[in-house]
C-alpha cells in the first residue's frame, strides 16, 4: 500500500515528541509510515513562513496597551557543519565567540502585567541570499507589528546591537518608547559640550537615581535622550538610553530593561526542547522549514504549559515520564539477576 503524504503536522509532531535526536534518519526509523526520502521531500517542498507562526500564536496572546516588543538575535550552532547553506561565521553570545551558525532575528511580545511572552515574528539572517542586515530585519518586523498586525504596545526593548539611529528614530515616529543599552564607548554630549564615551561621564548621587539627559553623537541637533547608569554588580555596569525623557527613576528603567531577558528565555527554550538547531539538511529551504516548524512546536508547548500552569520543560519531559510509568508497569525488557 503506498505511503500517505507526509504533512507539516506530522513533522511538527516528530519535533514535539522526540527528546534528543531530531534527524530525518531518526524520524524515518521511528515513523514506520514514511521513508527518509519522503521526509526530505517534505522539508524541501514546504514553505513555513513567519506569517504562519503569527497565525498560530495570535489567539494565545493576552494583549496589553502596556505591552512590549523585544528584538534580539540568536545563532543556531552549526560549527561542525561544512556544507549547509545559510551557515556563516558570526558572533554567538552563548558561545562567547565567533562560530559557524545560522542567525535568527526574533521578535517577542511581552505582557508586563501578566509576565507572559510569545514569539510573534522572526527572520533568518542570510545576507548572501537577500542582502539584508539584522537592522533591516528588525525594521521590517517593527513595521509589520505596527501597520499590519496593529499590535497594542507601548515600548520597544532591544540589545545594544540595535541601538542605531535608524531604528530608534523609526520607533519614535511610531509614537512608541524604547529602552536599549549602549556600548561603553558610545559618544554622547552633555549640555552641548564636547562628546565623550558614556563610560567617561561623571555621575552625581542624584543622577545615579534619576539619570541624565544627553545628546547621542550623529543624531539630529536638539535630539535628547535620557541616559541611565545601571550597576548590576562590581563587574557589570550597563548604560541604557530611552526617549522617555520624563522617566526619572533608574529603578523603573532597570525594571523595564529586565523584561528584555524574556527573549533570551525563548531562545534557550527553543534550543532545548524543539531541536531547532539539530537539523542536518544542507539546503537552505529545508533549514528554513525546519526552523519554522521548531518555532511552531514551541508555540504549541507554550500553550500547553500555560494551560497546565507549568513550564515548557515539564511538558516536554513529561512525555518521558509517561514512558517510564508504562515501562515500570509492563517492562519491554525485564530485569534478571543471577
Amino acid at each position: 500500500m503506498p505511503e500517505r503524504p507526509l504533512t507539516r503536522l506530522d513533522y511538527c509532531q516528530f519535533l514535539l515528541s522526540s527528546q534528543i535526536n531530531y534527524t530525518l534518519t531518526h524520524f524515518a526509523d521511528h515513523a514506520q509510515t514514511w521513508s527518509h526520502d519522503t521526509a526530505r521531500r517534505y522539508l524541501d517542498g514546504d514553505k513555513v513562513t513567519p506569517r504562519l507562526v503569527w497565525d498560530n500564536v495570535r489567539g494565545e496572546i493576552a494583549f496589553s496597551e502596556r505591552g512590549c516588543l523585544l528584538f534580539d538575535d540568536t545563532v543556531l550552532d552549526k560549527r561542525h557543519s561544512r556544507h549547509i547553506e545559510t551557515v556563516r561565521r558570526q558572533y554567538s553570545g552563548n558561545a562567547h565567540g565567533v562560530i559557524r551558525g545560522i542567525g535568527v532575528v526574533t521578535c517577542v511580545y511581552v505582557n508586563p502585567e501578566t509576565d507572559q511572552f510569545w514569539i510573534i515574528d522572526y527572520r533568518l539572517y542570510a545576507p548572501d541570499e537577500d542582502g539584508k542586515t539584522k537592522l533591516d530585519h528588525v525594521s521590517e518586523m517593527l513595521t509589520n507589528a505596527v501597520h499590519q498586525k496593529r499590535l497594542p504596545f507601548s515600548t520597544v526593548l532591544m540589545d545594544a546591537w540595535y541601538a542605531a539611529m535608524s531604528i530608534m528614530k523609526q520607533i519614535e515616529r511610531s509614537g512608541k518608547l524604547y529602552y536599549c543599552p549602549v556600548r561603553a564607548n558610545r559618544m554622547v554630549s552633555e549640555h552641548g559640550g564636547p562628546y565623550a564615551p558614556v563610560e567617561a561621564l561623571a555621575w552625581t548621587a542624584e543622577q545615579q537615581t534619576s539619570g541624565k539627559t544627553v545628546h547621542l553623537n550623529r543624531f539630529p541637533a536638539g535630539h535628547r535622550v535620557k541616559l541611565f547608569r545601571l550597576a548590576f554588580s562590581t563587574e557589570r555596569t550597563e548604560y541604557v538610553v530611552t526617549n522617555d525623557v520624563a522617566r526619572s527613576s533608574a529603578r523603573l528603567a532597570q525594571q523595564a530593561c529586565g523584561l528584555r531577558w524574556k527573549i533570551e528565555q525563548f531562545h534557550r527554550e527553543a534550543k532545548q526542547v524543539t531541536g531547532i538547531e539539530r537539523c542536518q539538511c544542507r539546503r537552505s529551504r529545508m533549514q528554513r522549514n525546519h526552523i519554522g516548524c521548531a518555532i511552531l512546536v514551541w508555540v504549541r508547548l507554550k500553550a500547553v504549559a500555560e494551560q497546565a500552569q507549568t513550564t515548557i520543560y515539564a511538558v516536554k519531559h513529561g512525555l518521558l515520564s509517561d514512558y517510564l510509568i508504562q515501562q515500570l508497569r509492563s517492562p519491554s525488557i525485564k530485569m534478571t539477576l543471577a
